[in-house]
């Protein structure tokens, strides 16, 4: 398994990686994303290609032909509403919508690998290319691992990677236990009584309660004796009410975002929130309730898997930083190590290159080969070992 990639194939997989950028789809509209994707797969060998897997996302299965373990690769496909202020020929067209996580970066080193598996097999087993839709909304892996067409590609172990801007081009960072913290998105509506603003006696109005809540969920993470590790809360969005001078309002929305490195944190820290909220709508007469959207469990790195990763570092005379708390920012691949073994690591994409999510951000090309070489190696580690993860 040492094929490396060519430059032809290099010049072609940054053409890939360009259009991706250049015609970014949101979460859940990645269709065209996964024809190109698809195109690639077929005039590079693939073999079995599984589309529509829980929604856009699509497989591609490398058999050896000798029994043998499931290996399954990842990489995300879906871009971020994000207005593109970079000026270069492959800057976004689509307007409000970019590439500004790398997923296209991501997209096109998976590529890349499959490009490398269609000229050469694994040795034994099979290895499972996996292009994956909805990372940016917590519901990608989810849901594929949900589609009864999963069946069929269960791994034994699974990887995959992300940028990291602030490291050092072409580093491998890893980390054992969590990676990337747990998330998700809080949303309290409170529920009281509108009148007249002339007339604020006749209503039951939320706002007074807004400086309580605001401040009681800002501070519960400073409680820290109710959690083993690392809590934030983030407030993002509080409306009270509507632009109507002449009404007292009878309704108020809170939304933050709650991060953890442990899922276990994250469920007390869940309860607090909403008992916080239950208390303060009683003690002021208001009806409150509580739900979330893009939840993200934590990734969490097997010590196995974390191996591979060091021994698949040796052997490409890779760099590895060891890192020693998880990220804050959250990864659906968690979803994943969750039932499987495996490791999601990082690959450094410059120490000064734009933040992740800011709107000059673009995957820099030229550490695309690196993680193609990578993901070989990850894959002759796995298949050389007595007993693989």
């Amino acid at each position: 398994m040492e094929q490396l990639p060519s430059k032809e194939l290099m010049e072609e997989v940054t053409r890939l990686r360009r259009t991706l950028h250049r015609y970014p789809e949101l979460s859940g509209q990645e269709r065209q994303t996964a024809g190109w994707i698809k195109a690639f797969l077929e005039k590079h060998g693939a073999g079995q290609v599984t589309g529509q897997l829980g929604g856009h996302s699509l497989a591609a299965v490398y058999e050896s032909g000798k029994p043998g373990p499931t290996l399954l690769l990842r990489a995300d496909m879906d871009a971020l509403p994000i207005q593109e202020v970079n000026d270069f020929d492959h800057r976004s067209q689509h307007d409000g919508i970019s590439h500004k996580c790398g997923h296209d970066g991501h997209t096109a080193i998976l590529a890349g690998v499959a490009a490398c598996l269609g000229r050469e097999a694994p040795p034994r087993g099979r290895v499972v290319l996996l292009f994956q839709g909805e990372e940016e909304t917590g519901q990608g892996a989810e849901k594929i691992i949900r589609d009864p067409l999963f069946q069929n590609l269960v791994p034994d172990a699974v990887f995959a990677l992300h940028n990291l801007p602030g490291f050092k081009k072409h580093e491998v960072v890893v980390r054992e236990g969590p990676f990337a913290s747990a998330s998700r998105g809080m949303i309290i509506h409170l529920k009281g009584r509108s009148s007249h603003a002339a007339h604020p006696e006749q209503g039951n109005s939320p706002g007074p309660v807004l400086p309580s809540l605001l401040q009681g969920l800002i501070d519960i993470p400073g409680q820290r004796g109710r959690f083993m590790d690392f809590v934030l809360l983030t407030i993002i969005h509080v409306r009270l009410g509507e632009v109507a001078f002449g009404t007292n309002p009878g309704e108020a929305t809170v939304m933050a975002t709650l991060r953890s490195y442990l899922d276990e944190d994250m469920k007390v820290f869940t309860g607090m929130a909403e008992a916080l909220a239950g208390q303060l709508a009683a003690k002021y007469g208001l009806e409150a309730t509580c739900r979330y959207t893009e939840a993200f469990p934590a990734t969490h790195n097997h010590p196995e898997g974390v191996r591979t990763l060091l021994e698949a570092a040796r052997s490409a005379g890779a760099s590895v930083t060891q890192i020693d708390s998880p990220f804050r920012w959250s990864e659906d691949f968690g979803h994943f190590t969750a039932r499987f073994p495996g490791a999601l690591f990082g690959l450094g994409s410059g120490r000064n290159h734009p933040s992740l999510h800011n709107n000059d951000y673009d995957f820099p090309d030229e550490v695309i080969p690196t993680g193609i070489r990578f993901f070989m190696a990850i894959i002759r580690q796995f298949f050389n070992k007595n007993n693989p993860v």
